[in-house]
């Protein structure tokens, strides 16, 4: 989903996703200002002082208003952004595109119903307007609605059966349906009456994808990029084909294609995103999925591949927090509670005892495996993480016998050193023969106040007793675990690389 370009009646898509702050243009006139007089001074009857005129700044044009609006909403803002084109719509009632861009934010906020009236505004003003069906289609797709839409679509066909833009929408609901023979055909009638509608050749394209045909995919979408270079969203379809192709370079540089054209394509930047993350660039991932889930902050899937850059970099805190949000927004998603398993195992909590850190991670695999969720790694991975356990707890059994001789010997020497005490007085010699004085008192010695150290604080961990080092990214290599036990496996797949070509 997509701003709408403010030229009425385009076609082409330009990613949505508004943002904060709120720049109106207000006609606000200059305080009138009068010459100073001296008070004492006679006034001319015939002369009046008249004050210089008041200046006006033009009117912005609505074109303007609009732009501003949409700048300043590509922040993130989105409750900022819905208040800047509402007062837009309300002055300029007759702004389709304004009407789809409104119901575009709507819909981020979640306001399905408030969005869905702003789309049929835009439709009722402009029922061409290829962009506000496209995204009526996506909102009935994700409200389960998709049939409903396709035979609202069939009704206007039987009275505009030449229009491409309504046929290219039943396209896309049917593929919603994964009815894809039926929407391979409405793609193609909509293409024999508009051969270079690159909207419906991504249709195609999207149906030859799924049913495996990645060649066809390929031709389709590399003709329609040719017709539009700048189409975003083609360059994102293309790079997804070439994935399946198994050419990893030429997707890479489509995601990145894509994302630069439309810096609020959420998709893109997901698609490139996870892409960065098996090349262990977990810094540039990290920029490219914080901005895709500023564009749509319930984008579950940016949101895992976040939490898998942000434990790329060490990040152990902001990747726990990453995790849980997905659970929020998807809580019946096995994905990112593996994701949470491999976290702490591969991530040393701040503050956190390594006992306690590796049973959370039990728990984790157990929780993930509960919801449904499946990976022929998790065996060994669990029992790696029981005999880092068991070591820990052998170390600090040691520890604590080692604090409990230490104590007893230090109280054995303290005993020794009383038994070896001498006397507190002795008897003086004698100054001479016939006289003697009483013997002078010899001070005893001092007693020390000596102890031996008590080892209390907890040694640093000695190499063979780290966590066995696991990670979930593609392309991540593992930190081999101690020589006793087999090395971990494998890096999984589970709850990681999330690719999008819509955010269902």
């Amino acid at each position: 989903m997509s701003f709408v370009p403010r030229t009425p009646g385009a076609s082409a898509l330009t990613a949505l996703f508004l943002s904060s702050g709120l720049w109106l243009s207000a006609c606000t006139s200059a305080p009138e200002t009068r010459p100073t007089q001296d008070a004492s001074a006679p006034i001319a009857q015939d002369t009046v002082a008249k004050a210089p005129p008041v200046v006006e700044p033009p009117r912005r044009s609505a074109a303007e208003d609009f732009d501003q609006a949409v700048a300043i909403a590509r922040t993130g803002e989105l409750t900022a952004a819905e208040t800047a084109l509402r007062a837009l719509v309300t002055q300029e009632p007759k702004l389709d595109y304004a009407w789809t861009n409104l119901g575009i934010v709507q819909e981020r906020l979640g306001k399905h119903d408030d969005a869905e009236r702003s789309y049929r505004q835009a439709l009722a003003l402009a029922p061409e307007q290829q962009s506000a069906w496209d995204c009526l289609t996506r909102l009935y797709g994700r409200t389960g609605r998709s049939a409903a839409l396709e035979t609202e679509l069939r009704g206007l066909l039987e009275t505009k059966q030449d229009s491409v833009t309504l046929r290219t929408a039943l396209a896309v609901t049917l593929l919603q349906q994964k009815k894809l023979e039926p929407a391979a055909t409405e793609a193609k009638r909509a293409l024999k009456g508009d051969e270079r509608h690159t909207h419906a050749m991504q249709v195609l394209a999207q149906v030859y994808y799924r049913e495996g045909k990645h060649e066809l995919a390929r031709m389709v979408l590399e003709n329609a990029r040719d017709i539009a270079p700048a189409d975003a969203a083609t360059r994102n379809a293309l790079g997804l084909v070439y994935l399946a192709l198994n050419v990893r370079p030429q997707a890479l540089e489509e995601f990145k294609e894509s994302a630069r054209l439309r810096p609020d394509f959420a998709e893109a930047r997901n698609n490139f995103g996870a892409m960065l993350n098996e090349a262990q660039d977990y810094a540039a991932a990290v920029t490219e999925l914080e901005a895709a889930v500023r564009s749509a902050p319930d984008f579950a899937a940016a949101r895992l591949n976040l939490g898998n850059a942000y434990r790329g970099t060490g990040d152990f805190e902001r990747a726990k927090a990453a995790y849980e949000h997905v659970l929020e927004l998807r809580p019946q998603q096995p994905d990112p509670l593996f994701n949470l398993a491999i976290l702490y195992l591969d991530v040393e909590p701040p503050g956190g005892d390594p006992v306690g850190r590796y049973k959370t991670a039990l728990t984790y695999f157990e929780r993930y495996e509960a919801q449904g969720g499946k990976d022929d790694r998790i065996p060994q991975y669990t029992k790696d993480a029981r005999k880092s356990i068991e070591r820990e707890e052998r170390r600090l059994e040691r520890e604590r016998k080692d604090q409990l001789r230490k104590a007893a010997e230090l109280e054995k020497a303290q005993k020794e050193a009383a038994k070896q005490a001498p006397d507190a007085t002795v008897t003086a010699p004698a100054a001479n023969a016939s006289t003697t004085s009483p013997a002078s008192p010899t001070p005893p010695p001092a007693q020390s106040d000596t102890h031996a150290p008590t080892d209390s604080a907890r040694s640093p961990m000695t190499p063979g007793t780290t966590a066995p080092s696991a990670v979930s990214q593609p392309g991540t290599q593992a930190t081999p675990p101690p020589a006793e036990s087999p090395p971990a496996p494998t890096p999984a797949k589970a709850g990681s690389g999330k690719l999008a070509d819509d955010r269902n």
